[in-house]
């Protein structure tokens, strides 16, 4: 099989990662924050060290890092954590459902939400203009997860910062394909997955807050400290982790950062180059409809003009042994944007194993389906 559905998950995991599975499966498979004897401690401080190595790969030293099951959790969090009835808050028509459906269940608790019709790369020239006296938080994907577009996030922290206003990044998309510097961003929370682009396990994902103060847990249960208090604790990491951690999920994840910190400028500059040729491979079709941009990272989607996507999908996973996302890809309103919501687009996400020829191999199946 050709693997192209790597912003659904990671399909290669490196050796690293392989080995550290098990490992922990071999040593590490107490419960962390729950025992105090030395297997429970032990996997404690693996879980710390991965906390520390993230912290450094995304330049967070003076941030927080809680641990979720996925982005999706993490969003969650940060959304339903931060907003209550009488507060504004506006995002973008590129977002994940892991986005507009918090925001949608919150507007039914009196929560007024402002979606901005704009291209990402202008959403930063676009927002302060709808901007109110309750505007407490903005929301964006720093990646789209249909077209690869890129957001302008750090003007956009700039502008939150000036209006004293709240501002998450979803970079489910972003994480381990480009570089990012939370303190040179600035944002006030960063979410992310750890299968897609950190390359671990699924089940893990995490969530960078600047001020745990401000931000309240949504899943209540134990925590391993004060358990004599029934009030869930707020103001400590573990407050928002009630339950037992995903332990060996979280150590495939050091190993990924690990692999990504040593490898990360050539893994861009892989990615980036085959993203390029790719999108300059479709648009010399003239049955193809590409929708995303030539700097779009990782992400392309593209439509054969007149055909449904889920139905050329199954005929490049069926014929051509080509595996790529069709339909919505949980983004509803970038479909409304780019006018195919009755058709879907084929997304086709790629990192760094994939090669020019499995692109022109592509190609060659896309032209064989369009002539039948």
């Amino acid at each position: 099989m050709i693997y192209f559905d790597n912003a659904a998950t990671s399909f290669y995991k490196p050796k690293q990662v392989k080995k550290a599975v098990q490992n922990a499966i071999d040593f590490y498979t107490a419960n962390p924050g729950r025992s105090g004897h030395k297997l429970a401690q032990m996997v404690a401080e693996e879980v710390f060290n991965v906390r520390e190595k993230l912290k450094d790969f995304f330049n967070a030293t003076n941030y927080e890092l809680i641990f979720t099951k996925n982005c999706t959790e993490a969003l969650n969090i940060a959304i339903l954590g931060t907003l209550k009835s009488g507060d504004h808050v506006i995002t973008t028509t590129y977002e994940h459902n892991s986005v507009l459906r918090p925001l949608e269940h919150l507007k039914n608790i009196g929560v007024e939400v402002t979606v901005l019709d704009c291209n990402l790369s202008d959403f930063c020239y676009n927002f302060e203009h709808h901007l109110k006296p309750n505007t407490k938080l903005v929301v964006t994907t720093m990646v789209s997860n249909v077209t690869g577009e890129i957001c302008c996030v750090d003007k956009v922290s700039k502008i939150c910062k000036k209006h004293n206003i709240k501002y998450l990044i979803d970079g489910a998309q972003a994480s381990g394909h480009i570089e990012i510097n939370l303190e040179k961003i600035d944002a006030d929370y960063f979410a992310f997955a750890g299968h897609k682009g950190l390359l671990s396990l699924t089940g893990v994902g995490g969530l960078f807050v600047k001020d745990l103060k401000g931000v309240n847990p949504i899943i209540f249960g134990g925590t391993g400290t004060n358990s004599i208090n029934l009030v869930q604790p707020s103001d400590e990491i573990e407050g928002f982790e009630s339950g037992t951690l995903p332990s060996i999920s979280i150590i495939s994840l050091g190993a990924g950062v690990d692999f990504l910190s040593k490898n990360l400028k050539n893994i861009i500059k892989k990615e980036q180059l085959l993203s390029k040729y790719l999108i300059n491979s479709l648009k010399q079709l003239d049955f193809i409809e590409v929708y995303s941009k030539e700097d779009s990272v990782n992400v392309v989607s593209f439509n054969i003009k007149d055909f449904d996507s889920m139905m050329v999908a199954n005929l490049l996973n069926e014929k051509f042994k080509i595996c790529v996302r069709s339909g919505l890809q949980c983004a509803p309103l970038t479909h409304k944007k780019l006018k195919t919501v009755e058709t879907g687009a084929i997304r086709v996400s790629i990192d760094f194993n994939n090669t020019k020829e499995e692109i022109d191999y592509l190609i060659y199946a896309l032209t064989k389906i369009f002539n039948g």
